[in-house]
């Protein structure tokens, strides 16, 4: 217990927030080294789909179990699973020739990328403060935006050079896993997943022990914050996936700019996305926390609606870019990590974090089968959908949290029946962390 009284918290926040550089390093990875592929070992076009699509249902089950488990059998067996599975699954792909090979890959990499985010959350946001943990929280979320600077990269170097080049691609993941494994073995279980534990098989009925099954999410304090992050994290990130998965073919057959200015413009960009996530790091844990996110939330809504507002024309479709940049850093997805932190008790917070994710690749996933059909349909169709959805998934999370800010870190060590019991008996636990 020692181990986990001294451990640092920054250097458990990147050693675990990693999990968010191969979750991008592995989907940009994917999807560019499948396409080699294409042209050197004969991986067709429907294959190509088949393992795109297996990709993203794999990530979305992984976090739905992984997140499970993770608070049933702790944190530190899941998150050195899921390493050695990645390192498995990225040989299996830089090696393997056939289509089966290829599959089995796909499958572990996705079950297991999937299933070490919301474990390695739960891991952050326990072993810091209420001083510091929406800061590790959100440097964990920069850390998948390098993971997409990295491969994009390193894909630059070596989509060139065939076969090779996908190898060294799968590598460069299966590398960092390897490190990562190595890391992480030394890092000790979660001190407050240990206490949930062991009052647990004690029977002590405080929150954090009680309050561990599916049902629970579903009533009392924790479903007002559980179906809001559910439905603002799963609206947010339809428009963000959509812009990533269609942004360039929006970008060519609508607004009329080429691929490589395109491509420019997201590079160029890409800087003031990362500044905008350095600024959340700052105020996330300050009481400027919401009016920041407020500020995130216009940003975003108005970029998705620039480009309707101004028939698509290269200068909105910019402006689009740039906002929705902006706005990511302070009102998407490092703000939904934190406050489903923040919202659930020990034996709940990697299983609400795991359906949260679960919930919004899933959908990402079905709306990217009909978005070429909403397309068709034209684009204002498509981008009018996006910002409301984006505008209804962000309203919604104001109403959620504009309050006091929920810390369930400091609530989970009171007595179930608080209400009820003696306020002595009540208080018997509290600080017994």
């Amino acid at each position: 217990m020692s181990m986990n009284k001294t451990a640092n918290p920054w250097y458990i926040g990147v050693v675990s927030g990693m999990a968010s550089y191969i979750d991008s390093a592995a989907i940009i990875s994917n999807g560019t080294a499948l396409v080699i592929y294409q042209k050197t070992i004969g991986t067709t076009s429907t294959e190509i789909g088949i393992l795109s699509g297996l990709l993203t249902l794999c990530i979305a089950l992984g976090a739905f179990t992984g997140g499970r488990l993770g608070d049933r059998v702790g944190r530190r067996k899941v998150f050195i699973i899921t390493m050695a599975m990645i390192i498995v699954g990225t040989l299996l792909l830089a090696f393997g020739l056939s289509f089966i090979t290829l599959l089995v890959g796909t499958l572990l990499i996705g079950l297991a990328t999937g299933a070490d985010l919301p474990v390695s959350l739960a891991t952050i946001s326990e072993a810091a403060s209420d001083k510091n943990r929406g800061k590790i929280i959100a440097f964990s979320n920069l850390l998948w935006t390098v993971g997409i600077g990295v491969t994009m990269g390193i894909g630059a170097v070596v989509g060139e050079w065939g076969r090779v080049g996908a190898q060294i691609m799968y590598m460069h993941v299966g590398l960092v896993a390897l490190i990562l494994l190595i890391l992480r073995w030394f890092i000790p279980e979660s001190p407050l997943w240990l206490v949930a534990r062991d009052e647990l098989r004690r029977g002590v009925a405080t929150v954090r022990a009680q309050k561990s099954s599916f049902k629970d999410l579903l009533q009392g304090k924790y479903l007002w914050p559980f179906l809001t992050l559910c439905v603002f994290y799963t609206f947010t990130n339809l428009a963000a996936n959509t812009g990533g998965q269609f942004g360039t073919y929006v970008a060519v057959n609508v607004v009329g700019i080429s691929v490589s200015t395109n491509s420019l413009w997201n590079l160029l960009i890409m800087p003031v996305g990362m500044a905008s996530g350095i600024l959340f790091m700052r105020i996330v844990d300050t009481s400027k926390r919401m009016p920041f996110f407020i500020l995130g939330a216009v940003m975003l809504t108005g970029g998705y609606a620039l480009p309707m507002l101004f028939n698509f024309a290269p200068a909105a479709w910019f402006g689009c870019m740039f906002l929705t940049n902006m706005g990511n850093g302070l009102a998407f997805e490092g703000i939904m990590k934190v406050w489903s932190q923040e919202s659930f008790p020990t034996m709940l917070r990697s299983t609400a974090q795991g359906i949260i994710v679960a919930v919004a690749r899933l959908s990402c996933g079905v709306l990217a089968f009909i978005t070429p059909v909403l397309l068709d349909a034209g684009p204002m169709v498509l981008y009018a959908m996006l910002t409301s959805t984006v505008g209804v998934g962000l309203f919604l999370a104001w109403l959620c949290f504009r309050g006091k800010q929920r810390n369930e870190f400091d609530a989970e060590a009171n007595m179930v029946a608080s209400s009820n019991d003696d306020p002595k008996l009540n208080n018997r636990f509290v600080g017994e962390n």
